[in-house]
């Protein structure tokens, strides 16, 4: 008997599976050159954590509210993102008495930053509170041009308009795509 795609999809372990690959695709969004190279975005610990949050915010927030598949995907990015910190910590030296206090700082900075993106998305096309979050995040440790905050914003725009036009059900199954840099 062939399985039908709505039965992958509520599957046991399916959201694991597509969970992970999200967050694969994600750590490899983040990572590509031209985020740091074209777009000017620190390449430093700080820097690569606000990127890495930033693609990590607007996949979340594309799921957010599109039902028990896509709520059970998230968690599932979320969990490998929060390990993925944990992890990176760990791999810089940070003791493990340390890594609690750090996590909790990076938890609480993140969700600050989902609110703000969410917050800087939701008055689009005005893009002076993106920008301007962009400059107090990304650039917060850089001397930031406003014609750099204008390109990542850019960009920015272009990930939300690629994520929406995802079907949900691609997004769930794991499979997403990025605009190009």
């Amino acid at each position: 008997m062939a399985i039908s795609f709505l039965e992958k999809i509520f599957a046991p372990g399916s959201g694991k599976a597509a969970g992970a690959r999200l967050y694969e695709a994600v750590v490899a969004q983040a990572r590509r050159p031209g985020l740091y190279t074209d777009l000017g975005a620190p390449d430093t610990g700080e820097g690569r954590f606000e990127v890495y949050s930033l693609h990590v915010a607007l996949l979340l927030l594309r799921l957010k509210s599109q039902g028990a598949a896509a709520s059970a995907v998230s968690q599932v990015l979320f969990d490998r993102f929060v390990s993925g910190l944990d992890h990176g910590l760990r791999e810089m030296g940070v003791g493990d008495l340390s890594v609690g206090k750090k996590m909790r700082k990076l938890g609480e900075a993140f969700y600050g930053r989902v609110r703000a993106y969410e917050d800087a998305l939701a008055v689009l096309p005005e893009r002076t509170v993106l920008d301007e979050l962009l400059i107090r995040t990304v650039y917060a440790e850089a001397e930031a041009e406003g014609a750099q905050a204008a390109a990542l914003g850019d960009y920015v725009v272009a990930c939300r308009a690629t994520l929406l036009a995802q079907e949900i059900g691609d997004l769930v199954s794991g499979r997403v795509e990025w605009p190009a840099i």
